[in-house]
């Protein structure tokens, strides 16, 4: 397979294993078990023979280094022509140079549950006391499971997944069940079960399975706004597949809204350090608290470098509107506009007061008929102080079409309320 036709595969597919599954057969290892010899054990040669071979050293040095010449073209060649129907890549990891072609999303075959049940994702806005990373592991460990989707090929999809309705609701990423035929999950007692497919989003890379239980271990989930760079995070997940199940890595928050293009799509993601591999697609990001606050969707590397600590995960903040439209609508809805276009960062307009500016209103958008002008400034939208565009990004993600929000003006030193009825961008 040539550069071009590798820049074009998959970058985020978990591990697949190529193996058919087996209720009864563990996995196997397609390499060496940890502290297992390379080769067999040989046993000793006799001292004549031994003998032999050390006066014939040069020799032996001469016709071994050919046959490693030999074996390494022969290896190459192999590869060259069977890369085209294996890929040599890690899947899950991320190149970080753009690929030529973005890849259609493959179909889900999943046999579904109905949407519009009821049910949410519920955040909660406030921490409780910090935990121990041993605390961390014991609360949320439980509410993790192994995501297994068949891909019809003799091929499984491995990944993660966190269950958050003790009446058997849970997320994963969607390429974690891209082309999946059938799905099953298992918990970390061992304890399996089938799961349907609810409903799912390739560009946000989201998607909720349910299963046919209940009272289950549900993972508790936080506002990731409340995050600052450098606070302690965890990971839980499979790296590499079934085998690692339920590792812990820890870190810290590296980054917070680091625009990431994936696949031809831009994703505001959250940066950590916290060692993430292949099997870990889907599986939560954690904080101090306990508490749920990303799910980790990828892992970006180099072909020409080693890079190390570079994990990214969705941000609740993020997944919370749109976990919430696949429940309730079956796929995401529209997000309404505002019509307006501020700058990045807040300035200050009075002693104690910051607001972001208007640069621009879009005529008959719902911020010029609530009578937003250019050179206001926005200080609260929907209750929530707005230091940043970033602040204002995320109270208009929350909101649907027909929805009023109240917004705070700041105008040659007078203070307006507003309320704009948010609609859908224009055509």
């Amino acid at each position: 397979m040539d550069e071009q036709e590798m820049n074009r595969l998959p970058g985020e597919v978990v591990e697949v294993y190529r193996q058919p599954l087996s209720g009864e057969v563990v996995e196997l290892y397609s390499r060496p078990l940890p502290g297992a010899s390379r080769q067999a054990a040989k046993p000793s040669p006799p001292p004549e023979q031994a003998k032999k071979r050390h006066s014939k050293k040069g020799l032996w040095i001469f016709l071994g280094c050919f046959a490693l010449a030999a074996a390494l073209a022969a290896a190459a060649a192999f590869w060259s022509w069977s890369g085209a129907r294996t890929p040599r890549i890690d899947p899950f990891d991320y190149d970080y140079r753009e690929p030529e072609d973005t890849v259609s999303p493959r179909k889900i075959t999943i046999p579904t549950w109905p949407w519009g049940l009821g049910g949410s994702l519920p955040l909660e806005r406030t921490h409780g006391k910090r935990l121990t990373a041993q605390e961390v592991y014991r609360q949320v460990n439980p509410a993790v499971v192994v995501v297994m989707a068949d891909l019809g090929d003799g091929s499984v999809s491995v990944g993660t997944g966190v269950i958050f309705s003790q009446d058997g609701y849970l997320m994963t990423n969607y390429h974690v069940v891209e082309g999946g035929q059938e799905c099953t999950i298992a918990l970390d007692n061992g304890r399996g079960y089938e799961a349907k497919y609810v409903a799912g989003d390739a560009d946000s890379d989201l998607a909720v399975l349910k299963v046919d239980a209940q009272d289950l271990p549900a993972a508790a989930f936080g506002d990731s706004d409340l995050l600052t760079v450098g606070d302690k995070v965890y990971a839980i997940g499979n790296p590499l597949g079934v085998e690692l199940r339920g590792t812990l890595t820890d870190g810290i928050v590296s980054a917070i809204d680091r625009d990431v293009q994936v696949e031809g799509r831009s994703m505001t993601l959250l940066q950590t350090n916290a060692a993430l591999n292949s099997g870990n697609s889907g599986g939560p990001l954690i904080n101090e608290y306990g508490q749920v606050v990303g799910i980790n969707t990828i892992k970006m590397t180099s072909r020409y470098s080693n890079i190390e600590g570079l994990g990214f995960a969705i941000p609740t903040s993020y997944m919370e509107r749109i976990i919430n439209d696949l429940m309730s609508y079956g796929s995401l809805q529209p997000e309404p506009v505002l019509g307006v276009t501020v700058i990045q960062v807040a300035e200050q307009v009075e002693p104690d007061l910051w607001g972001i500016e208007v640069q621009s209103v879009t005529d008959n958008s719902p911020a010029d008929q609530a009578g937003v002008r250019e050179g206001d400034y926005v200080l609260t939208a929907g209750g929530r102080e707005i230091s940043s565009s970033q602040d204002l990004l995320r109270v208009r993600r929350q909101c649907h079409l027909g929805d009023e929000l109240s917004m705070t003006l700041w105008r040659d030193g007078e203070i307006l309320e507003v309320t704009l009825l948010l609609s859908e961008p224009a055509a």
